[in-house]
């Protein structure tokens, strides 16, 4: 069946002048900001009915934005020092109001629909005073369900902070009140103190940027854009269970056992030479690795990466403790003390005023022969409840880079967790036939 979505109304929307905190205040980037990715990240939740009425998630929407005032900002420049910063004028999030001609149970049925519902935000540079940092898409169903498909700059949070505003942004339409709405931590200056002076200890203009020497990865190609498949694979928790045994000891995270069986799954699926290498990279939060620590609320971008890195034999043939045990050995390496020496080095290239690059892949880009990952295991899908329940459906919008893997605790109520992956065409049968494989 097709599903048609129609957009009834598109709005730019403030938060009330007496509950705004922007000020008009202009903030620089921090080095986190500016390792993420420059571009907008899509999620779409759904919900059957009955769901809030519009004007209840809107208002609701305003009170938390006021409370995270980065969302409601724009970026621009800096007049004294011509780079780019964060503008917290208030200027407001985008809001897009729609319907679809089927029920939501139905359209749930036909995947390639879901790229209608989020707003497809601007992502050409020299747009950035005009662009909405936050944009929500609302599509109503003849059902009476809802599905809410967001579009967010990723300089301005990552993933741990958009949680929690979703979370902020659920709580104020439950409650029909701003009180009840969760204060984040939002002093950026705070997260990153360098030394006196600063002393980096590692190599990031090479790691976390494009330099000269840039040599943590392959020379990345690219794939024309109907060759990226998206596939959607539900792992079931006595699956998990049976992988964890596998790993023994109890040492590994459910991330890392899970990380461990899709390398082996993809590498074997992609029919690598033996001696070829293969590196994950894995986003790390370093809010509890820093010190002193970050608290969790604190809403901005403190992701670095680790590059747990083997040949595609050993990813193959070695032990599922083995290949655990290396992911968990890179991402241990991302400790305080690199922590602080990225922060140093951010230091360093602010004062030389060095434009950096970040590593961060781009729509087209193949990582074959290695992956890339993010955990949204830490996403409480059972908190983004409007008032009346948590989400039926998580659905990701297609991701455009081959290789990149993401990781979400699954809807169904019968637990486990989803692995989304994009995967080079070529690849996608060999994979589906040895996915659910411990051999």
């Amino acid at each position: 069946m097709a599903v048609t979505v129609e957009i009834t109304r598109r709005a730019v929307v403030r938060p009330p002048p007496e509950i705004a905190r922007g000020g008009g205040r202009r903030l620089p980037l921090t080095a986190f900001d500016r390792a993420s990715t420059d571009g907008y990240i899509s999620a779409v939740f759904a919900w059957n009915a009955p769901a809030p009425d519009n004007a209840a998630l809107v208002d609701g929407l305003l009170a938390a934005v006021a409370r995270y005032p980065h969302l409601a900002g724009r970026l621009g420049v800096d007049d004294e020092t011509s780079r780019r910063c964060f503008h917290l004028n208030d200027a407001g999030v985008l809001v897009i109001e729609a319907t679809a001609d089927a029920d939501l149970a139905d359209a749930l049925a036909v995947a390639v629909h879901v790229n209608d519902l989020y707003p497809k935000a601007n992502k050409e540079r020299g747009a950035d005073d005009d662009q909405p940092l936050f944009q929500a898409q609302l599509t109503r169903y003849t059902c009476g369900g809802l599905v809410i498909g967001t579009a967010c700059q990723h300089l301005v949070a990552d993933g741990q902070s958009m949680s929690f505003f979703y979370t902020a942004w659920a709580t104020a339409v439950r409650t029909a009140s701003s009180a009840t709405i969760p204060t984040p931590f939002t002093d950026r200056a705070a997260i990153a103190v360098p030394r006196n002076p600063p002393t980096p200890k590692f190599d990031h203009r090479n790691i976390e940027f494009r330099g000269e020497h840039h040599s943590l990865s392959h020379s990345y190609g690219t794939l024309p854009m109907d060759r990226i498949k998206n596939l959607a694979i539900h792992f079931p928790e006595e699956f998990i269970a049976g992988l964890k045994s596998r790993v023994g000891g109890g040492r590994c995270s459910t991330f890392q056992c899970l990380l461990a069986h899709a390398w082996k799954k993809v590498t074997a699926a992609r029919d690598l030479s033996p001696e070829v290498f293969t590196q994950v990279r894995v986003a790390v939060n370093c809010r509890s690795r820093a010190n002193p620590p970050v608290l969790m609320e604190y809403f901005g971008n403190m992701v670095l990466w680790a590059f747990p890195r083997m040949t595609a034999r050993e990813v193959v043939t070695s032990s599922y403790a083995a290949v655990a045990g290396a992911i968990r050995d890179a991402v241990a390496r991302v400790d305080a003390e690199y922590v602080q020496s990225f922060v140093d080095f951010g230091e360093v290239a602010e004062r030389d005023g060095e434009e950096l690059a970040s590593t961060a892949a781009g729509p087209g880009m193949a990582f074959c022969p290695d992956l890339e990952v993010d955990s949204w295991l830490g996403f409480r899908f059972h908190d983004l409840d409007f008032g009346h329940g948590p989400p039926c459906a998580f659905l990701p919008p297609d991701l455009p880079i081959e290789g990149v893997m993401i990781l979400v605790p699954s809807c169904s109520a019968k637990g486990g967790i989803d692995l989304f992956l994009a995967l080079d065409d070529e690849h996608v049968e060999a994979f589906k036939q040895i996915c659910y494989s411990m051999d």
